[in-house]
């Protein structure tokens, strides 16, 4: 069998798994999509009761956009903020059922191992002529696909991180796994019930943390014996809380407010710098338990429920037998890695990358959206639709327009450890440790020195795309 008039393989029916079917459909290429749940955007389904920080003018590729105008759809308006259900419903379900997209769409089929034909891991000459194998679990039984190319949109959200600070499950965390919650349950909406009158701990100190928080406080206000607690590895909740009205977003500006003003009243237990270890039910409820930075033991009693917003990892077994290449610890490909790593830096301008970034040693597989970024938190949708417009050119071979990466992104907070409602961001530094040289040309950019150690510099680099504004950074 030979690569020749194979389709593409898009695993993962979301939204930048669909953006990708649609490059490939615009391009000439046949996409043939998996997605496992019964429905598309399975992992947005289970938050559709969130709205999104981005309005829809950064949540719509282009491609797809133009194969839902042919067919008379009407955009929603630009500056609008979606909820997650109302991206499914009123983009994802439309574009999902243009014939072009709905015959190549196969609901609740698993992709469970993608190969070559006739190659292991080990194996090398010819390689690269041989079709991708993918294994399937579909309604049917298991099945082999061939592809002539792999496109994995596959996300992370349904692979969250356990609670235990060493990245294993806390000890005891498996055994209360029906009283532990991970991601962000509907708590003011279907969960209500199982949230009201009860003790519950929020562990995490992302957004996603601070949206159930809120949504905790709302529930607190009305129903006694509500009550919350709050606990971040960390101390430092600069991150969660946001540039507040100078967040380029403002709608995780104003999250950020809420957070900041709700840790304020004191109508919140916080315990920082708790490192969770152990879970134990007692007579009183669970305990948790954590070490502090000294090494001491610390405790939380008494809690009913627990909400895990510890964020979530790549699934990587997907590929165990093939060739792929991952940084040591953010799990994202080598040459991207530098670009995202959450250790050196949390703001800059995000630099453009596409298909050169994210690929690996095995030739036309390429990992994409939330997956690409491995363990970083910093991903955003309009990232991912130019990471798959950059791959499908490649795959064309119009390498031109695959090398011609650009990010139109908002800014997204402030690049230090203080809030611009504060009044103190003037005298802090500015992106990646230091101002702009040029607003309209710098980026955040590897120097060789940078380079060789591993680290993100910031320089001014004629190849660069300009930075959206000398102060953007990315959450």
């Amino acid at each position: 069998m030979t690569l020749n008039g194979l389709p593409v393989a898009v695993l993962g029916a979301g939204p930048v798994g669909l953006a990708a079917a649609a490059h490939l459909i615009q391009r000439g290429l046949r996409p043939l999509i998996f997605e496992r749940g019964d429905e598309i955007g399975a992992n947005l389904n289970t938050y559709r009761h969130v709205r999104l920080f981005s309005p829809w003018q950064y949540n719509i590729d282009k491609a797809a956009r133009k194969l839902l105008e042919l067919s008379g759809w009407r955009s929603p308006a630009h500056d609008g903020l979606p909820t997650a259900g109302e991206l499914l419903e009123a983009y994802l379900t439309p574009l999902a059922e243009l014939p072009e997209i709905a015959s190549a769409l196969k609901l609740g089929h698993k992709v469970i191992q993608v190969t070559r034909q006739g190659f292991d891991k080990v194996k090398s000459r010819g390689r690269e002529q041989a079709p991708f194998v993918i294994r399937v679990v579909g309604p049917n039984g298991e099945r082999d696909y061939h592809a002539q190319a792999v496109i994995d949109a596959t996300g992370t959200w349904a692979n969250p991180n356990p609670l235990g600070a060493n990245g294993l499950p806390a000890l005891g965390e498996l055994g209360l796994a029906a009283q532990i919650a991970y991601g962000m349950p509907d708590v003011a909406g279907i969960d209500r019930t199982t949230y009201a009158g009860k003790r519950t701990l929020v562990v995490g100190a992302g957004h996603s943390a601070a949206g159930t928080l809120l949504a905790l406080a709302d529930i607190a206000e009305t129903v006694p014996g509500t009550s919350i607690v709050w606990a971040t590895r960390g101390d430092q909740l600069a991150r969660v809380f946001g540039g507040g009205d100078a967040d380029g977003l403002p709608a995780r500006g104003q999250l950020g407010l809420r957070l900041k003003s709700l840790r304020d009243s004191g109508k919140l237990e916080l315990h920082t710098n708790f490192r969770m270890t152990a879970l134990h039910q007692t007579t009183e409820g669970i305990q948790a338990v954590g070490e502090a930075p000294n090494g001491e033991q610390v405790a939380i009693d008494g809690i009913d429920r627990i909400v895990a917003a510890t964020g979530a990892r790549p699934d990587l077994t997907l590929t165990r037998e093939m060739r792929v290449r991952h940084d040591p610890w953010l799990e994202s490909t080598d040459a991207l890695a530098p670009l995202i790593d959450p250790n050196e830096h949390s703001c800059g301008t995000v630099r453009p990358h596409g298909h050169r970034e994210l690929a690996h040693p095995e030739p036309g597989y390429y990992a994409v959206g939330a997956k690409s970024y491995g363990r970083a938190p910093n991903f955003l949708m309009a990232t991912g639709y130019e990471q798959v417009r950059s791959v499908v050119a490649s795959l064309v071979g119009d390498m031109a327009a695959a090398d011609d990466v650009q990010l139109d992104l908002p800014e997204t907070g402030v690049c230090n450890t203080h809030f611009a409602y504060d009044g103190n961001a003037a005298s802090e530094p500015g992106c990646c440790g230091g101002p702009a040289v040029d607003a309209s040309s710098a980026c955040c950019a590897l120097d060789e020195t940078e380079k060789a150690q591993g680290r993100l510099g910031c320089s001014t680099l004629s190849s660069c795309a300009p930075a959206p504004k000398a102060s953007a950074c990315c959450a």
